[in-house]
């Protein structure tokens, strides 16, 4: 078996708790009446989706919105409404990620996400330490960014030719069933840990 050099992780569900009920009341609360719906907790659709998927921007988003609730929103009633998603960044999973960069893996951050969400991500304030999310890996691979989304195969592919990383020397970390799917049919080994579980420890079994 091929020894892992790379590991590749999901954001939210993974490194960040998520809280999809919170999400949806703050959605719900700026005037997204059907929110519920509209809200995916592993892959968005509808303008949701265009946004992770970087078929609009922020700006149109918010637009967008706008028009749907029928009231004016702004960047920052938007970004309250998706920072809803945002439960916890755990202390445990930092220490894990630093720990694991000083073993000499390679770490990737591969995420389904938007402007909004990764504001805060990018910002001092990701880990109430004053690191941003890129203090943590060695490259960061943004759905909005590549115009690609998990569980398209095509954005697997373009991070591992990207990174020119092989597939049997990678470990993906995903909480979506579909995108540790996908992943496994190019070959990757999986791990799909459940959100705000404590996968801290049971990583080494797939990294042995």
């Amino acid at each position: 078996m091929n020894e892992i050099t790379t590991i590749v992780f999901d954001l939210g569900g993974v490194i960040v708790t998520i809280d999809h009920d919170e999400a949806v009341r703050r959605f719900h609360e700026i005037g997204l009446k059907d929110a519920e719906q509209q809200l995916d907790p592993y892959t968005q659709s509808g303008i949701f989706g265009d946004l992770e998927r970087g078929a609009i921007t922020a700006a149109t988003f918010v637009r967008e919105m706008s028009q749907i609730t029928g009231r004016h929103q702004s960047f920052e009633s938007c970004l309250w409404a998706w920072l809803g998603y945002r439960k916890e960044v755990p202390q445990r999973n930092l220490d894990l990620l630093k720990q694991l960069r000083s073993e000499g893996y390679r770490l990737v951050l591969l995420s389904n996400t938007n402007p909004f969400m990764m504001s805060w991500a990018l910002s001092d304030e990701f880990d109430g330490q004053g690191h941003s999310l890129k203090h943590y890996f060695d490259t960061l691979v943004l759905s909005y960014q590549h115009k690609m989304m998990k569980p398209d195969s095509a954005f697997f592919s373009a991070m591992l030719m990207e990174e020119k990383i092989w597939p049997k020397e990678t470990l993906f970390v995903d909480d979506g069933p579909r995108n540790v799917a996908a992943a496994s049919q190019l070959g990757m080994r999986t791990f799909c840990p459940q959100n705000g579980a404590d996968w801290t420890k049971e990583i080494y079994q797939y990294l042995r």
